[in-house]
């Protein structure tokens, strides 16, 4: 399982290391390894439980769990299979980076405040176990120096760690009798993680442009350490009356004298006008104008989208030049209707989803499992149709009867993954059951398919390999449209705001035209090799700049009407996308792409097809 460490502590006697994992199922297992033997053991399950340190004295392991927005100190005690809570801290306060002196007499932690102060703490063990919790303040940070990584020396006398006293991380000592704090470096880019080396040094990580270096200091304590002068800290000191100006810490808030009204919120009774503007939209081929209206209640919860526009073009009967739709959405809910339904993105073909006549359809989508990265969606949605001309789904498809309804279901399972950097997902496995059901002319015409997706990182930095497989069968007369399915195209349109990676849905075959491969059962495999993005560090203007490219190679192999030899098709194709990730005006994001496939079906010659499309916000 792909999981992430968060804290060690480690019994040298016993040569045992303790340490917690975080994956997407647990948070926090406590487990253990054997540096010797490499044994591993879990311990506990979704503890969340952080900040090891472990005490030598008694041999028990601490740490802080965190649950609900609270923390708190607890023990555990060998075999370390459960835990007891030692110390529960008040809301708005954490500790971290605990540590425990070698005669276990004493642990030391940071503690952080709601308000932002910072201090290093020292508490008797022997009173936390009675249930007493004074604590005795070592050093007290101001805002901007967090302490960080402090830990005791092999004989207890100091406490070793970092913090950003003068702008930059550099090591600290304290010593937890007299409190008196010394500084052992005065570094420009900082220094991490101090522990005692052999003689008289410190071995420490050092941030350089190759990444965290391991080097060795002297323990030698310097004068000439001095802060660097932050412009922001010079205006506070010419003008103090500037710091009376911060946003006060949430806790002086009286909540309860704030609320003017309780009970069940509901979005509908609070429905207010969020914009109107006017519109453009396509229809088939021609140009409409009209103008859209929006209601939004205040936490975006429920919406009313309604739009209405004219094509004024004699090139369409008078019947088809007005459109209409509305739509409303209210959590998991969405009814839509729509009259000679049309859409702004048909202005840039070659998709088109505008349709002549009635439409009306209601969805529900829920999660089962919602573990990012893990999710288990299900959707169910119903629609009827009147009038139409063309099938929803197959612009290219013409409909054999003009009044019909669909019951449709889809159950997605998806488990994605990508490291740091990254700019599209690298490992993982997705998979989605489809149930796709027509009733026409009193006929129940169902189908039904099933796709796949499973991905594996290389050795190479940002690159992966992916194999996407898609099944479908559908019912009904063969020569029946309403039950079959339709291959081809890309799918992008020249200004596009879907996913612009469209060659990986189960429909697409780039190289051919949209549509022009059917049959009523099918199966269709893609391999596809994710090339490493190029990243650039200046590639245009302020207002307007590319920020990386990716690219990507896909094969596709299809094969429809499995079961019937005399109207088999078999089709092959290949084909490269590249992306560009462009910035508008320093915020706006938009995706131009470019794509080239070649395709060719059985006894058949080779089709080409070129692509560009822009991803808008």
């Amino acid at each position: 399982a792909l999981y992430y460490v968060c804290s060690m502590a480690y019994d040298s006697a016993a040569g045992v290391l303790y340490y917690t994992t975080h994956n997407s199922s647990s948070w926090r297992d406590l487990r253990k390894v054997d540096v010797r033997t490499g044994e591993s053991e879990e311990l506990i399950n979704n503890g969340r439980i952080g900040d090891l340190a472990f005490n030598r004295n008694d041999r028990s392991l601490w740490g802080v769990q965190h649950h609900n927005g609270y923390s708190t100190v607890v023990r555990m005690s060998p075999p370390y299979t459960t835990w007891r809570e030692i110390l529960p801290l008040k809301y708005g306060k954490d500790l971290y980076d605990i540590d425990i002196s070698p005669d276990g007499q004493l642990l030391t932690a940071s503690m952080i405040e709601v308000s932002g102060a910072q201090r290093l703490i020292a508490m008797k063990t022997d009173s936390l176990l009675a249930g007493s919790f004074p604590y005795d303040v070592l050093y007290e940070f101001d805002n901007n120096s967090s302490p960080m990584n402090f830990g005791f020396s092999n004989d207890g006398k100091y406490l070793y760690g970092t913090s950003y006293y003068t702008g930059v991380s550099n090591v600290a000592r304290i010593n937890p009798s007299t409190k008196e704090i010394e500084w052992l470096s005065n570094v420009e880019t900082g220094l991490f993680r101090p522990v005692e080396y052999p003689g008289d040094s410190l071995l420490a990580f050092r941030y350089t442009g190759k990444g965290f270096l391991p080097v060795v200091i002297p323990r030698t304590v310097r004068e000439d350490i001095s802060p660097i002068v932050y412009l922001g800290n010079a205006i506070i000191e010419k003008y103090p009356e500037l710091e009376a100006w911060k946003i006060p810490p949430p806790s002086v808030v009286k909540i309860d004298s704030l609320t003017v009204a309780s009970g069940e919120y509901e979005g509908w009774d609070h429905l207010a006008l969020a914009s109107a503007y006017p519109i453009v939209e396509g229809y088939k081929d021609y140009t409409g104008v009209g103008a859209r209206v929006n209601l939004q209640d205040p936490l975006g919860i429920s919406t009313i989208n309604l739009t209405g526009s004219y094509t004024p073009s004699p090139g369409i009967p008078a019947a088809e030049r007005f459109h209409a739709s509305v739509e409303f959405r209210s959590w998991q809910w969405r009814v839509s209707g729509s009259y000679n339904g049309a859409d702004f993105y048909d202005l840039f073909g070659p998709t088109r989803t505008s349709r002549k006549g009635y439409a009306a359809g209601i969805r529900y989508t829920d999660f089962l499992i919602f573990e990012r990265p893990t999710t288990l969606e299900y959707t169910i949605a119903a629609n009827i149709y009147t009038g139409l001309e063309r099938l929803p789904d197959y612009q290219n498809v013409a409909a054999s009867f003009d009044k019909f309804a669909t019951l449709n279901g889809r159950l997605t399972y998806a488990s994605f993954r990508r490291s740091l950097g990254a700019v599209d997902d690298e490992t993982g496995i997705g998979a989605s059951l489809n149930s796709l059901n027509t009733l026409v002319r009193s006929e129940f015409i169902p189908r039904a398919y099933a796709a796949g997706n499973a991905g594996i990182a290389l050795p190479i930095d940002h690159s992966s390999l992916w194999l996407r497989a898609a099944a479908g069968w559908g019912g009904g007369a063969r020569d029946d449209v309403f039950g079959g399915f339709f291959f081809g195209g890309f799918g992008n349109n020249w200004v596009d705001s879907k996913e612009p990676k469209r060659y990986r849905e189960y429909y697409s075959f780039p190289g051919v035209p949209l549509n022009s491969i059917g049959g009523t059962t099918f199966v269709k495999a893609t391999g596809e090799w994710t090339l490493p993005p190029v990243r650039f560090r200046e590639f245009g203007i302020p207002s307007f700049y590319c920020t990386w490219m990716r690219s990507a190679l896909f094969s596709s192999a299809l094969v429809t009407n499995l079961d019937a030899q005399e109207l088999r098709t078999a089709a092959l194709c290949g084909g490269v996308q590249v992306d560009f990730k462009l910035v508008l005006f320093s915020h706006l994001d938009s995706i131009l792409s470019f794509g080239y496939a070649l395709a060719a079906e059985e006894h058949a010659r080779f089709t080409r097809e070129f692509m560009v499309s822009l991803k808008l916000l």
